[in-house]
């Protein structure tokens, strides 16, 4: 499984994205700066996504409301199937923490190594 810690500034945790395991989903935990762990965020199902957005849920920790997304934005057949670039989106709470914030936009980043080591979506 993988891990990610966001430093804000340089040389202090604002927090951490642990990969969950999951059959079938991919799954991670946010964790703030003290490795409390505050939110979750779930993805679909790995086999059913072509020629669409790939959603992924920011939701509670007890995965009933949901509070934000993280989205890879399909970009058009030519560009999905003959280049390595990818849109991601991220949509969170206005009044949600800073460096949780910042945490989300790192667990874009696990996002997309976990997509090329595991060809997730």
């Amino acid at each position: 499984m993988e891990s990610l810690e966001v430093q804000a500034p340089p040389g202090l945790p604002a927090g951490y994205v642990i990969q969950d395991w999951h059959p079938y989903l991919p799954k991670f935990t946010i964790q703030n700066e003290r490795e409390q762990s505050i939110l979750k965020i779930t993805g679909p199902c790995i086999l059913c996504r072509c020629c669409t957005d790939v959603n992924f849920e920011v939701k509670s920790l007890d995965e009933f409301h949901n509070l934000g997304r993280i989205s890879k934005q399909w970009s058009g057949f030519v560009n999905e199937m003959c280049t390595d670039a990818d849109n991601f989106g991220v949509q969170f709470p206005l009044d949600l923490d800073v460096k949780i914030k910042a945490v989300l936009l790192g667990a874009c980043f696990l996002i997309v190594r976990v997509k090329k080591l595991n060809v997730l979506f």
